[in-house]
């Protein structure tokens, strides 16, 4: 048991430094490692890597507003669509199958590093 609580707890560094570093992709670490390694379902994983983010968040956020990093304006915005959004993205959350799940997050990693690869 001591040993998986040192896992979880790298693996939360590693999502960590992946948020940070990229101002994303902590999820795209922990949800994969809570559904395959640590067996978790789908919905599970996906709630509970979003808790995670929120502290991870948080934390960069904190970094980035005493470098005055932040526009204001721009994450005002986005935050009034984001919560919207993130209401919406729940619901579906937990009426979805998990294997369309796991299809639209597969769908979605393409369609972002093929977008990344064509700038």
């Amino acid at each position: 048991m001591k040993t998986k609580k040192w896992k979880i707890l790298i693996i939360g560094l590693l999502s960590g430094v992946i948020s940070g570093f990229f101002g994303a992709g902590g999820g795209l670490v922990l949800v994969p490692y809570m559904t395959k390694i640590l067996k978790e379902d789908e919905v599970t994983a996906r709630a509970t890597t979003i808790m995670c983010i929120f502290f991870m968040v948080l934390a960069s956020s904190i970094f980035y507003f005493y470098k005055s990093a932040i526009d204001w304006s721009l994450a005002g915005k986005c935050i009034i669509g984001g919560i919207i959004g993130s209401f919406i993205g729940s619901k579906c959350l937990v009426k979805l199958n998990s294997k369309w799940l796991e299809i639209t997050f597969i769908i979605f990693l393409f369609y972002s590093g093929f977008s990344f690869l064509l700038k």
